[in-house]
């Protein structure tokens, strides 16, 4: 005799679409972990509610894609009651100022997007791991509203997914982003604390637009400064030797075998 599992592992939707599901037992086999591990889940609030058909629970691939991404946080060092907190919070669906703030990231000029899993995984086709899932909400890159993830910045979820088209890993271009944060962290209040010494604190947001104007102008440069010199272009942000930032000497008298220039 075949059991309800097997008989009815896939659901059609009100919309019409299938999709896989799975008994508590099944789910967490799935999931590897044990039965008592995906209840108590599910009594923290990590877990949004499964179907119910009578008595029968049934749970489908954004349950246990959701339980990847818990195991995953959890071995990144993040609490039991940080993720629910975070998954109650979008489940109840915050608007965009919460979301920053959740995130530790206050007021943003970023425009967040909304993304059902499946329009994630085609920016990002073949990389949505549920170790770059978690490494993305862990850099505060994603949430999760109910069904749909929200991507904190239009911007950086364009730049990022032009970057793995081109043949970078996800995993290489979070982790640059991670470094990315410490520098630009360090630049943020490199940037306020100078304005609050010497003007005011009230002054930092006012000023704001000319901290991104001083960082554009600096990462243009640095760029350039990698850049390969090509012949005949003079390379105008290499330091002249004999010049004051070259770190040698100036001499007052010119090289031997050398007429100074008129």
């Amino acid at each position: 005799m075949q059991d309800d599992a097997t008989q009815d592992a896939a659901h059609t939707t009100g919309a019409g679409t299938t999709v896989r599901e799975y008994r508590t037992e099944e789910l967490a086999e799935a999931a590897g972990i044990p039965v008592r591990t995906l209840r108590f889940y599910r009594e923290r609030k990590l877990l949004p509610p499964p179907r119910r058909e009578g008595r029968i629970a049934w749970y489908d691939d954004h349950h246990l894609a959701r339980l990847h991404t818990v195991a995953a946080l959890l071995e990144r060092g993040h609490t039991l009651g940080g993720i629910a907190e975070l998954t109650i919070a979008f489940e109840n669906g915050r608007d965009v100022g919460q979301l920053g703030e959740l995130l530790g990231m206050g007021w943003s000029e970023e425009t967040p997007v909304r993304l059902t899993p499946e329009a994630l995984a085609d920016y990002f086709e073949g990389e949505v791991t549920p170790e770059n899932l978690a490494a993305s909400l862990d850099l505060g890159y994603l949430a999760t509203d109910g069904e749909e993830i929200v991507h904190v910045s239009r911007r950086l979820l364009d730049v990022s997914s032009a970057l793995v088209r081109e043949g970078v890993p996800l995993s290489a271009v979070l982790e640059a982003g991670r470094r990315v944060r410490e520098h630009a962290d360090a630049m943020a209040a490199l940037f306020a604390e100078l304005i609050s010494t010497h003007i005011s604190e009230e002054a930092v947001t006012r000023l704001r637009p000319l901290a991104k104007s001083v960082v554009e102008a600096e990462l243009t440069m640095a760029m350039d400064r990698l850049r390969p010199a090509t012949p005949g272009r003079p390379v105008a942000d290499s330091p002249v030797a004999g010049s004051p930032m070259s770190g040698q000497p100036v001499s007052d008298s010119p090289a031997s075998g050398q007429t100074p220039s008129s």
